[in-house]
């Protein structure tokens, strides 16, 4: 079981059984028998209900949580992540799981069982199980869902994610304690990759001092690619750190999203090489406006889409708002973009304890691209903002 080796915050072994007690008590609402949590090693989302349920950082192999009714949980791996598992994880019964094995591979010092005799061996009967809840659907392939489900086929599989993803969306305090240091990870990223933008800098020199500044802190990766994007590479919305030299009078843009603990901070700013001009000025100064408008409306209570609006409007009355790709307002946790997502078309409302982050995308652009994001802490009478790097940099 992992240990904290300094003063870093970590998330304490109490905190998961009153986890595996609220996905409990949310499948007694739903009436299910079982819960099948899977995850994978898909480096946005695929890890987030083994970290959040066991704390098990997912690698090579598939994994998934299971969770009856009553009763503690298992974990079930392949054949090479069982150790790992159980040097780190919080969950003490770990099976193999045949449904997660090579068909190449032979592997004969490890016990391997099915689905069916697992479950079978929990309920003394798998015609017993009649409902069966299932998260992570979306990243399973076709050919492992088909197993799991032949697996236990007198049984109705009922779609969890969302509600996995629901019990998740207020944080405790260990949990923002732990995001607060992923957004001074972050910090120290941006300051790292401010520090080495330089003319003549390649994006993935600047990028390879911001990850080293972050893993130093204490990262264990990112939830999405270290973004370090110059000039006409800044405008696609997902752009990708390359070999191309950063040039004089044109921007770069920053996004760092550190992975700590299972948990992420998201910071997105834009550096100014010189002079780019006066539209990628004004669009950065709008979407920094666009920023501290929607900080200061964030609250309990609110539809998350109103403050949104704010932000949005600020584009549109700039004329830009052909460039706000992409909903705003997301909430921040054990995937760095994980529902509730607040865009035009959501109902969903703020919630105290929730860390949402505030992104403002202008993309597409003839000039480029930015976002100007940042992360808050939401409460009853406002929200915290969780970093204090500067909105706009210049060199």
């Amino acid at each position: 079981m992992r240990e904290p080796s300094d003063s870093r915050p970590v998330i304490p072994a109490e905190e998961f059984p009153g986890r595996w007690g609220r996905v409990q008590a949310r499948m007694a609402e739903r009436r299910l028998d079982l819960l099948v949590a899977y995850a994978d090693d898909h480096a946005t989302f695929g890890p987030a209900h083994a970290r959040w349920l066991a704390d098990v950082p997912v690698y090579f192999e598939p994994m998934c949580v299971l969770i009856p009714a009553q009763g503690a949980p298992l974990l079930l791996t392949g054949p090479e992540s069982e150790e790992y598992a159980r040097l780190v994880g919080q969950i003490r019964d770990i099976r193999v799981l045949r449904e997660f094995t090579h068909p190449d591979e032979d592997y004969p010092y490890s016990e391997i069982s099915g689905l069916r005799d697992i479950a079978g061996a929990i309920f003394g009967n798998p015609k017993a199980i009649r409902r069966i809840g299932l998260a992570g659907r979306s990243l399973a392939g076709a050919d492992l869902l088909a197993s799991l489900e032949a697996a236990l086929p007198e049984a109705e599989w009922i779609d969890m994610e969302a509600d996995l993803c629901a019990i998740r969306a207020v944080k405790t305090e260990a949990e923002m304690a732990v995001i607060r240091h992923a957004y001074h990870i972050a910090e120290a990223g941006i300051a790292a990759a401010f520090e080495r933008i330089a003319v003549g800098a390649s994006e993935r020199e600047v990028a390879a001092e911001a990850e080293s500044a972050m893993r130093r802190e204490g990262a264990e990766g990112t939830g999405v690619d270290t973004i370090v994007a110059s000039g006409p590479n800044s405008r696609p919305i997902l752009a990708r750190s390359t070999l191309r030299r950063i040039q004089a009078d044109e921007l770069v843009l920053l996004t760092m999203t550190p992975r700590y603990e299972g948990y992420h901070g998201a910071i997105g700013r834009v550096v100014m090489v010189g002079d780019p001009g006066e539209e990628p000025r004004r669009a950065s100064r709008v979407a920094i406006e666009a920023q501290e408008a929607c900080a200061k409306a964030l609250r309990a209570g609110l539809e998350g889409r109103a403050v949104e609006a704010i932000g949005r409007s600020f584009v549109e009355e700039a004329g830009l708002g052909r460039h706000f790709k992409y909903s705003g307002l997301h909430s921040v946790g054990v995937i760095e973009f994980e529902p509730p997502i607040f865009g035009p078309g959501s109902k969903g409302i703020l919630e105290d304890g929730m860390v949402i982050s505030v992104d403002i995308p202008l993309f597409d652009a003839p000039w480029g691209g930015l976002r100007i994001e940042d992360g808050y802490a939401i409460m009853r009478e406002g929200a915290q903002r969780l970093d204090d790097s500067p909105y706009l940099l210049r060199k």
